[in-house]
């Protein structure tokens, strides 16, 4: 066998060997909590948390909806995103959207962005928002 295939050899292993309805693992997204614990995200739970995000953004390029279109938000300067309407304390506020600031955004986005023209009220739970963020990366590529 030559070299070259052994990766479509290792992937092909992996496809066979895997326990059906496999979960994948959570993954490391450089988030802390308020005890500077780090939070793993589980995309797979994301993606079901983001239901309630899905009413108003999309994760596709280019989809906006009532909010911004979130593909590849983590990184991205608040007020970027071509042909949306952000309200002016959005726009202005400077933020460049690390994963970490997502983390804090999403607990209470009028506390960060007071003006903000988005009306949802947070996520509590600290792991739902790291499982988001993961969703977000994972869908963003």
């Amino acid at each position: 066998m030559k070299f070259d295939k052994l990766p479509l050899v290792a992937a092909l292993a992996v496809a066979l060997f895997s326990a059906p309805g496999a979960k994948a693992a959570p993954v490391d997204i450089g988030v802390v909590d308020d005890a500077g614990k780090a939070i793993l995200g589980d995309a797979e739970h994301g993606a079901t948390v983001f239901h309630k995000c899905a009413i108003c953004h999309s994760v596709q390029a280019g989809a906006n909806r009532i909010g911004p279109s979130l593909h590849g938000v983590v990184g991205r300067h608040s007020g970027t995103v071509e042909h949306f309407n952000y309200s002016a304390a959005n726009k202005n506020s400077g933020i460049v959207w690390t994963a970490q600031k997502i983390f804090e955004y999403l607990k209470a986005p009028q506390k960060m962005v007071p003006g903000t023209k988005m009306a949802f009220p947070g996520l509590p739970e600290a792991q739902d928002r790291a499982d988001v963020i993961a969703y977000l990366e994972a869908n963003s590529k």
